[in-house]
């Protein structure tokens, strides 16, 4: 029996307006397996998010749509599935931490209400209100808030509380996969550590997999079993912790995101940045979409798409190794 929890196949999303096309995510492929984490790298317009919001269908109907492309969970093609189905998966199957907890809590109901309204959407309304509360009681104490504070709103909590309010909401009905966008931007480091640590002892608990977005390398060292790094909507690299933190080959950018660390080990306490910004993403560039940025670019990275160099599980998007012969040639 495979271990395959969910696989991308080829997606691409666009947000399209009056004026202009942006090609948020293009051609990605991969997959997460049952109790692993994936952790999903690159800065910010990446199109991390739009990725995890196209898995659960949350895309802005007006502009956002999927051109191409599959989303297999156990099966089934998520993008065919009618609304009602897929109201039963979001939140029961497949769950998500929201970015910003400051605006992904309702500031006008107290947080075990919140919690509540969750599960009454997902097989618990034929509970009594009294089992309901015991579930919503059991919720919060899994996230280390006391009980006792569920008829408390919001901004009554700390920045890192709500975090694992948001954190407790999406584990509500226990989901074999949450997308955690971003869980620990908003809070200081002592914090982050702790909700970190939370969160991977709570998922080896419900065996539960997950997709880590975020921009620190220091965090998929710590929670994730495999990456897959994004530029400018591509999968520049894919491949486990250790082939993407220990190989000798690595594409470029994930080269830059790693210098872009600090590291105690070195003299020197600057760190170097990457060059330049990510290209507008209302134009395809014709090569390779890191090539301008790129300190080891080649003429061909120019006006040629790299083809994906593929060593076991390992893969890199880059002519530097594509465009080289592999032993067996």
């Amino acid at each position: 029996m495979s271990d395959e929890l969910l696989k991308i196949n080829d997606l691409s999303v666009i947000y399209k307006t009056d004026y202009e096309t942006v090609y948020a995510v293009n051609n990605i492929s991969f997959s997460v397996n049952k109790g692993e984490t994936v952790g999903l790298v690159g800065e910010t317009g990446a199109g991390k998010t739009t990725l995890a919001l196209s898995v659960l269908r949350l895309l802005p109907d007006r502009t956002g749509r999927v051109t191409s492309g599959e989303i297999i969970y156990e099966g089934k093609n998520l993008l065919d599935l009618k609304e009602h189905d897929m109201r039963v998966i979001r939140g029961a199957n497949i769950a998500m931490i929201f970015q910003d907890p400051m605006s992904a809590l309702n500031p006008v109901h107290t947080v075990g209400r919140q919690i509540t309204e969750a599960l009454k959407l997902h097989n618990f309304d034929n509970k009594s209100n009294d089992e309901i509360q015991k579930e919503v009681d059991r919720t919060l104490e899994m996230v280390g808030i006391p009980a006792s504070r569920k008829k408390e709103y919001p901004h009554q909590f700390s920045g890192g509380m709500k975090q694992r309010i948001v954190i407790a909401i999406a584990l509500a009905c226990q989901p074999e996969l949450l997308i955690a966008d971003e869980p620990t931007t908003a809070l200081d480091v002592t914090i982050q550590a702790q909700v970190l640590a939370m969160m991977n002892d709570l998922q080896k608990k419900m065996k539960m997999s997950m997709i880590m977005i975020t921009h620190d390398l220091g965090i998929v060292a710590q929670t994730c079993d495999w990456v897959a790094v994004m530029y400018a909507g591509e999968l520049v690299e894919y491949g486990s912790l250790t082939e993407i933190f220990d190989s000798d080959k690595k594409h470029p950018y994930t080269d830059g995101l790693f210098n872009s660390i600090p590291n105690l080990n070195i003299e020197s306490n600057r760190l170097i940045p990457i060059n330049g910004l990510m290209p507008d993403p209302t134009v395809r560039p014709v090569g390779c979409a890191f090539a301008d940025r790129c300190n080891k670019c080649m003429e061909i990275c120019k006006t040629v798409k790299p083809v994906e160099y593929v060593e076991n599980t390992h893969r890199i998007l880059c002519h530097l190794y594509s465009s080289q012969p592999t032993e067996e040639e």
